[in-house]
């Protein structure tokens, strides 16, 4: 049995205890005379250093070569002496030595905090609670220095500095460096020179700050004194064609927390359209936690169509290669046809619908997702969203004959129930069987009743009585369309209120290959219940920020009731 030996917080050695037989049961009694032992070596190990008179000699001029020390170095420092609790464990840590930095060019530190021999760390720098006391416990238990580049730290006039901690016998020492604003300007032109020489900018995670340089607001269009943009809405100033790459962007960036580049088409105050690509990486402290998100843009519009000359050119020396392609091509033509991945919205009876679609980012991977929303002849609106099983030309033209029976059986009257058993006789009559999964909602303006089935799906989520608070409605029976050629479903009834918002969407948008899909549901559920500004921020953001890898088309329906 091994037991550490401690003595003033600091651990000064080992306790090893063996018997020499078989180790007895143990007890809380052994226990604790076996850490009185460790007490009681560690009190005797440590005695020589503070009983003799001369020990007391060496101590105080240990004391005093550190404090020349510390007046002797170019940056603020500060000489630290631990205050022990009553487990002899530091509680605290006492301001032994200020050095001459900081009393005589530094002493605005003097006025803001107080700083002084004698003082409480703790009360000098309250924020080092959290932070900094337990850097200094392990540099006093342990004796290993510790550094850190750019660390908050409250005693720094600027709040960011390089701390060092060293230990010496019972003494720590803390040095630090400011960093000033025009250092860190300077650190972000060099950054923004290295990712791309035109358009530089900086987001702190701490504060909200976003910083630009002059470059960036020339390349916006907009004047310094304009706000800047926030990464996160960069969707809202670009081309709505190119809204799916910028997602997947913004999705790298801020919820994988990667470094990623996207070229867009950027829309200008003024009108102008330029190619812009951009490039941004997270940054993260000594700690793990994200400190800033920065990056660089570029006006590549000289390239780009530099590059679709070249394009062509390419195109007319590959004759082999489109023909390969040309079924690839035509199954996201045909998918685009119906569903074109761009934003899209509208009202009808009383109700706030919005759209997303984002294909699949390889070609030969273009599934059967679909969705729809009309209003029919009855005033009744259809909502609906389905995945056909598969990819490539079959899953699209699948998709086509599953979306286009649905609107015309909705025609009908009938209820969800039996659009889904009608939809799966199509589905299992048709020449290659194809099987898919289903939601179908039938919302009635006058009632305010939403019914709705499912066939294999997964489930709708309901926002209710604010941001916070979320379900997902029932799992309804309802087996796979095309599955069975008699299959019976099952009809749920939901009546709706004021300011309720009912999101429908496909499994690509939560699929992951190392968690299995009540985790994924369970993470997207809390991202919708996140706080957003509108129906289609939110929407934007559960693209961003869920969490599927599996590169699968993606389809989502927000519905919200004024």
């Amino acid at each position: 049995m091994t037991v550490p030996m401690v003595a003033e917080g600091r651990v000064v050695g080992v306790l090893e205890v063996c018997w020499p037989y078989a180790v007895p049961a143990r007890s809380v009694r052994v226990e604790r005379q076996i850490e009185a032992l460790a007490e009681l070596c560690a009190r005797t190990l440590d005695s020589p250093y503070v009983a003799r008179p001369e020990d007391a000699a060496t101590g105080a001029a240990q004391h005093a070569e550190l404090v020349g020390l510390a007046d002797a170095l170019p940056d603020p420092s500060l000489v630290l002496r631990a205050r022990l609790d009553e487990h002899q464990k530091p509680a605290d840590f006492e301001i032994q030595h200020v050095s001459e930095r900081v009393t005589r060019g530094d002493g605005m530190l003097l006025e803001a905090y107080p700083v002084h021999v004698g003082g409480s760390l703790l009360e000098a720098c309250p924020q080092a609670a959290r932070t900094l006391l337990g850097l200094l416990e392990r540099v006093h238990a342990t004796g290993e220095p510790f550094r850190a580049e750019r660390m908050p730290l409250q005693l720094s006039a600027t709040g960011v500095a390089d701390v060092s901690l060293t230990r010496h016998g019972e003494y720590v020492l803390m040095v630090w460096r400011d960093h000033d604003e025009d250092a860190r300007l300077a650190g972000l032109l060099e950054h923004a020179q290295r990712l791309g020489r035109i358009g530089g900018f900086e987001e702190n995670a701490r504060t909200g700050e976003i910083t630009w340089n002059a470059q960036l607001y020339t390349l916006y269009g907009r004047t310094q004194g304009d706000r800047p943009v926030p990464l996160e809405r960069l969707r809202d100033h670009a081309h709505p064609d190119d809204a799916v790459a910028v997602g997947r962007f913004l999705r790298t960036v801020l919820h994988h927390r990667r470094m990623a580049a996207v070229a867009f088409r950027l829309r200008r105050p003024d009108g102008v359209a330029r190619h812009m690509r951009v490039v941004a990486e997270p940054v993260f402290g000594p700690d793990g936690r994200l400190m800033a998100v920065r990056g660089a843009y570029q006006d590549i519009s000289s390239q780009h169509w530099t590059e679709v000359a070249l394009s062509v050119t390419r195109d007319q020396l590959a004759h082999t290669e489109q023909q390969s392609a040309a079924r690839n091509r035509l199954a996201l033509q045909l998918q685009q046809a119906i569903m074109p991945p761009s934003h899209g919205s509208m009202d009808s009876s009383g109700l706030h619908i919005a759209v997303r679609y984002r294909p699949a980012q390889k070609e030969h991977l273009v599934g059967g997702d679909w969705y729809d929303a009309v209003a029919l002849p009855s005033r009744q609106v259809l909502l609906s969203v389905g995945d056909v099983a598969g990819h490539g030309v079959q899953a699209a033209t699948g998709m086509v004959v599953l979306r286009n029976a649905l609107r015309g059986l909705a025609t009908t009257g009938a209820g969800p129930a039996q659009l889904m058993t009608w939809l799966n006789m199509v589905a299992h009559h048709l020449a290659d069987r194809m099987t898919a999964t289903a939601v179908c909602a039938l919302y009635d303006p006058s009632s305010r009743v939403l019914h709705w089935a499912r066939a294999g799906h997964l489930p709708p989520i309901l926002l209710r009585d604010g941001d916070g608070d979320g379900c997902e409605l029932p799992v309804l029976k309802g087996p796979l369309l095309g599955a069975f050629e008699d299959a019976a479903y099952e009809e749920g009834r939901l009546q709706l209120r004021s300011g309720d918002t009912l999101l429908m969407y496909t499994d690509g948008l939560i699929e992951r290959r190392d968690h299995n899909l009540r985790h994924a549901q369970d993470r997207l559920l809390a991202i919708a219940r996140r706080g957003a500004a509108t129906l289609d921020h939110r929407l934007d953001d559960l693209l961003t920020h869920s969490n599927s890898d599996t590169d699968d088309d993606t389809c989502l329906i927000g519905v919200q009731l004024r």
